[in-house]
C-alpha cells in the first residue's frame, strides 16, 4: 500500500483537517518534476552509445546540476549558505512558527520550489499548533483526573476502614523515607541529561500516592520495588527541593471529601425532582454501592483518556513520518539534499521532541493497573488496549447461506392469504430495515464516517455489516421456514388435526426472536442487544432521560416502522380474540382495535416530540421547538389519515390531505436543510454543502429527489391508488417498505452531516461524566 493511502487509513477521521495535506504537496512535487522534464529533456547522442545520467547518479552528488556551484552538505556543516534551504523559527501572533528560506531561487524552476516550501511550512505550522493545543488539553484533563483519584482514594479509605487511616500516616511517611534513600544513589549516578528527560511531568504522580487498604495490607516486596520505580521522578525533584517530601508522599487527605460531591447520573426520579425544583440530597454516603459506581465511572474516564493519548501519539508519529516521506520525494525529484535540514527542525520542534503524551500514557497505565486491576498488568492492559476483532469466515459463510432464502421469502409473502399477511409482513419489514442498516454501515466505512464513535458503541463490540447481514438473513430464513411449514402442513390431509399448532408458528417465531433479544447471557452479540434495549427504553421514557444521538436516531427509525407496530397489534388481537384455528378475525371491526390503531401509529412520533421538548427545556435551543412542531404536525396527519381510512367521506379526505401535505413539506425541508445540511446556496458545491464525502455530486441531487418522492408515498392512503393485481394488504406493505428504504437513505446522509460537524470541531472523543464534582467550582459558576 502506498504511504498516502496508508496515511489516510490510519489517521483520525475527525482530525482530517488538522493532518498534513500529503496529497496536495505531492501534486506540487509533480509540477516541479514536470517542469524539469520539459526544460531539461534527456540528451541523445546519435554518434554512438553513451550512458545517460540517471537519477541515482545525480542524487549521489557525482554530477553538477544546472551549472551552479551547489554541493550537498550535512546539517552540521558550518557553510550553511551552501544548503538549499534554511529553516528559522519566528514568532507570529504570540505563537512559535517556522519559515523555510529557499536559498537557490534563481535556479531554473526555483519559483515552483518556493511555492512548495511555502505550503510545506503552512502545513507543518498547522500540525504543530494543533498538536500543541491538544497536548495542553490532555494536561488539563490529567490534572482533573488527578483530583478525581485523590477523592476516590479518600472515599475508598472512608468506606473500607475509616477508623484505621490515621494510624497509617506514620507508616506512609517511613515508607517515603525508605524509597527516597534507596533511589538517592541511582539519581546521583544518572547523567543530568537522562534526569532532565524524566523530569517535568508530574501531573499523574499524586495518583500513585495511596491505595485501598485491602491492596496495601497484602503488599509484597515486589510491589514495593514497583512503587519505588513508579516514583523515581518525584525523588529527583526532591533532591533539589527536600521540603517537597512531605507534600509528595503525603497520603490523600480525607478533608478533600468535604469539598466534593458525587455526580449522580440522570434518572427519571432525578429529572422529575429537577423539573419540580425539589432540592436533591448532595451529602456523601460512604457505602460500597456508591464506591462501586464511582470506580466504574472513573475507570471509564481513564479508559477514554488513554484512548485519546494513543490517538495523539499516533497523530504525532504519522505526521512526522509524512513530512519525512514528502521531503525524501523532494530530494529524489530535485536531486538536492534538503530533507536532513528540514527533518532536523521537525525533530527539534514541539511535534517531534515533546514527550508529555508518552509520559502521561505510562502514568495512566501504572495508575489504572494499580487501582482498577488489582496490580495485574495483563488484565489492566487488556482493558486499556482491547484487541481488534478478527474477521471470521464462518460469518460470511452463514450470511451467504441464509441470504439464499430471502428472495423466496418475499415471493411467499405475496402469495399468503389475507388473514396471514400481517403476521408474516412483520418479519419482512424487519428484515428490510436490517438490510438497509447493513448497507449504511458498509458505506459509512467506505467513506470513513466514524459511526461507532457517533453512536457511542463500546469499542471492539460494534457490529460490522457482515454481522448485521447475518442477522437479517437469519431472521428471513427463520420466517421463510415458518411460512413453508405452515402451508405444507395445512395442505397435507394427514396433519389437519394439528391445525392449532400450525397456526401458532408465526407467534412462536416472534416469541423466539424476543427471547433472543432479551437473552441475558453473553451470546448473540449481547453488548449490541443491550445497547438496543437501553435505547428503546429511553425512547419509551423519552422526557425522563437526557436525549442522546442514539436515542433520537432510534426514535426516527421507529417512525418508519409504524406498520410493524400495527402488525404487533394485530398479533395480540388475532391470537387473543380471533379464531386463529380457522384464520378468521374481526379485529378491524372492533372499536378497541380501532382506538389502539390510533395510539400505536402515534407512539413513535409522540416519543420523538417529547425528546425535542426535553432538549428544548435543557438546551434552550429554539430549533428543537421547530423540530418538535414538525413531529406534532405528523402526529395530527397520521391521526387524520387513520380516521379517513375508517370513516371515509370527503370531509375527512380533505382534512387528511391538508395536514399530510403540510407535514410532508415541512419534513422534507427539514431533512434536506437541517438533517443533511444541503441546499446551501452559497456553498462551494452549489445547492449542496462545502464538504462532501461522496465524490459524485449527482448522488446528492438524486438522493434529494428520491427523498421527496418517497416522502409523498402516503398519497396512496389518501387517494386510494389501486393496482388490480395486488391485494390491499400487499399495497400497504409495499408503501411501508418504501418508507423503510427512504429511512435507510436518510440514515447515511444524516450521519455524514453529523460526522462533518465533528470534523469541523475536531471532536474525536466522547465526554465521560466524572464521579466527583468540586463544590467550589459550582459556587464559582453560580
Amino acid at each position: 500500500m502506498k504511504f498516502g493511502k496508508e496515511f489516510t487509513a490510519q489517521a483520525v477521521p475527525e482530525w482530517h483537517e488538522a493532518d498534513m495535506d500529503y496529497d496536495f504537496l505531492k501534486t506540487l512535487l509533480k509540477e516541479i518534476q514536470r517542469f524539469r522534464l520539459r526544460t531539461k529533456p534527456p540528451a541523445t547522442n546519435p554518434g554512438g552509445l553513451k550512458r545517460t545520467l540517471t537519477l541515482y547518479r545525480a542524487f549521489s552528488g557525482l554530477t553538477r546540476r544546472n551549472g551552479t556551484n551547489y554541493t550537498p552538505m550535512s546539517p552540521s556543516s558550518p557553510d550553511l549558505e551552501l544548503h538549499p534551504i534554511l529553516v528559522n523559527s519566528v514568532n507570529l501572533d504570540g505563537s512559535q512558527s517556522y519559515r523555510t528560506a529557499f536559498v537557490m531561487p534563481s535556479v531554473q524552476g526555483g519559483e515552483y520550489e518556493l511555492v512548495f516550501f511555502r505550503r510545506l511550512d503552512d502545513e507543518f505550522n498547522k500540525v504543530d499548533k494543533f498538536y500543541r493545543s491538544k497536548v495542553e488539553e490532555v494536561l488539563k484533563e490529567a490534572a482533573m483526573l488527578n483530583e478525581q483519584m485523590d477523592a476516590l482514594i479518600a472515599f475508598r479509605i472512608k468506606v473500607e476502614n475509616p477508623a484505621g487511616w490515621y494510624d497509617r500516616v506514620a507508616d506512609m511517611t517511613r515508607l517515603a523515607s525508605d524509597v527516597a534513600a534507596s533511589t538517592a544513589a541511582l539519581a546521583a549516578s544518572s547523567p543530568s541529561g537522562a534526569r532532565e528527560r524524566r523530569r517535568g511531568l508530574h501531573l499523574m504522580d499524586a495518583i500513585e500516592e495511596g491505595q485501598s487498604l485491602h491492596a496495601q495490607s497484602g503488599e509484597s516486596d515486589h510491589d514495593k520495588v514497583e512503587k519505588e520505580s513508579d516514583n523515581i521522578d518525584q525523588k529527583e525533584e526532591e533532591e533539589e527541593n527536600p521540603k517537597s517530601m512531605d507534600r509528595t508522599f503525603r497520603p490523600a487527605p480525607l478533608e478533600i471529601l468535604n469539598r466534593v460531591k458525587i455526580n449522580t447520573l440522570a434518572t427519571p426520579r432525578s429529572t422529575i425532582k429537577s423539573f419540580l425544583k425539589v432540592p436533591q440530597q448532595t451529602e456523601l454516603k460512604f457505602t460500597r454501592e456508591n464506591l462501586r459506581k464511582v470506580e466504574e465511572q472513573l475507570k471509564g474516564a481513564f479508559f477514554e483518556f488513554y484512548q485519546k493519548l494513543r490517538l495523539l501519539k499516533s497523530y504525532s508519529f504519522l505526521n512526522t513520518l509524512a513530512f519525512s516521506k514528502i521531503m525524501k520525494k523532494y530530494d529524489k525529484i530535485t536531486t538536492r539534499d534538503a530533507s536532513q535540514v528540514y527533518m532536523k527542525m521537525v525533530d527539534n520542534s514541539f511535534l517531534g521532541s515533546s514527550d508529555e503524551v508518552t509520559k502521561l500514557m505510562e502514568r495512566v497505565e501504572a495508575t489504572f493497573i494499580k487501582h482498577f486491576s488489582n496490580s495485574n498488568r495483563r488484565n489492566g492492559m487488556r482493558v486499556l488496549r482491547p484487541k481488534a476483532k478478527k474477521e471470521r469466515h464462518r460469518i460470511t459463510f452463514y450470511m451467504g447461506f441464509f441470504s439464499g432464502c430471502t428472495v423466496a421469502l418475499i415471493i411467499a409473502l405475496v402469495l399468503i392469504v389475507k388473514a396471514m399477511f400481517p403476521l408474516y409482513s412483520l418479519f419482512g419489514l424487519i428484515v428490510l430495515h436490517v438490510l438497509m442498516y447493513a448497507a449504511n454501515i458498509y458505506f459509512w466505512k467506505r467513506y470513513r464516517v466514524n459511526y461507532s464513535f457517533i453512536f457511542g458503541f463500546k469499542r471492539e463490540t460494534e457490529l460490522g455489516y457482515r454481522q448485521v447481514l447475518l442477522l437479517g438473513f437469519g431472521i428471513a430464513a427463520l420466517a421463510l421456514c415458518s411460512v413453508h411449514l405452515n402451508l405444507h402442513m395445512e395442505m397435507d390431509p394427514k396433519t389437519k388435526e394439528y391445525g392449532e399448532f400450525t397456526e401458532l408458528l408465526p407467534l412462536n417465531v416472534l416469541i423466539f426472536l424476543l427471547i433472543i433479544l432479551l437473552w441475558p447471557f453473553n451470546m448473540f452479540y449481547r453488548s449490541s442487544r443491550f445497547f438496543l434495549l437501553t435505547c428503546i427504553f429511553h425512547c419509551i421514557a423519552a422526557p425522563l432521560y437526557k436525549v442522546t444521538l442514539p436515542d433520537f436516531f432510534l426514535a426516527d427509525q421507529l417512525t418508519s416502522q409504524v406498520q410493524s407496530l400495527r402488525s404487533l397489534e394485530f398479533y395480540i388481537c388475532y391470537y387473543g380474540w380471533g379464531d386463529y384455528k380457522h384464520r378468521r378475525s374481526n379485529c378491524k371491526e372492533s372499536p378497541v382495535f380501532i382506538t389502539f390503531s390510533f395510539i400505536v401509529a402515534v407512539i413513535p412520533y409522540w416519543s420523538r416530540l417529547l425528546q425535542c421538548l426535553r432538549r428544548l427545556f435543557e438546551e434552550k435551543d429554539p430549533m428543537q421547538g421547530y423540530n418538535g412542531l414538525k413531529y406534532f404536525l405528523t402526529v395530527v396527519a397520521v391521526c387524520m389519515r387513520i380516521a379517513y381510512n375508517i370513516n371515509k367521506g370527503d370531509g375527512w379526505k380533505a382534512i387528511a390531505w391538508v395536514f399530510s401535505s403540510v407535514a410532508a413539506i415541512f419534513g422534507t425541508y427539514w431533512d434536506l436543510v437541517f438533517d443533511w445540511g444541503l441546499l446551501q446556496r452559497h456553498s462551494k458545491n452549489r445547492w449542496l454543502r462545502d464538504k462532501l464525502l461522496v465524490p459524485h455530486k449527482s448522488v446528492y441531487f438524486g438522493a434529494m429527489v428520491l427523498n421527496i418522492l418517497l416522502r409523498f408515498a402516503w398519497l396512496q392512503t389518501v387517494l386510494n391508488f389501486r393496482v388490480t393485481s395486488l391485494h390491499k394488504e400487499t399495497m400497504i406493505t409495499l408503501v411501508a417498505s418504501l418508507e423503510i428504504i427512504r429511512r435507510g437513505m436518510w440514515n447515511f446522509f444524516r450521519l455524514e452531516n453529523e460526522h462533518l460537524n465533528n470534523v469541523g470541531k475536531y471532536r474525536a472523543f466522547k465526554s465521560v461524566p466524572l464521579p466527583f464534582n468540586n463544590v467550589e467550582d459550582d459556587d464559582d459558576d453560580e
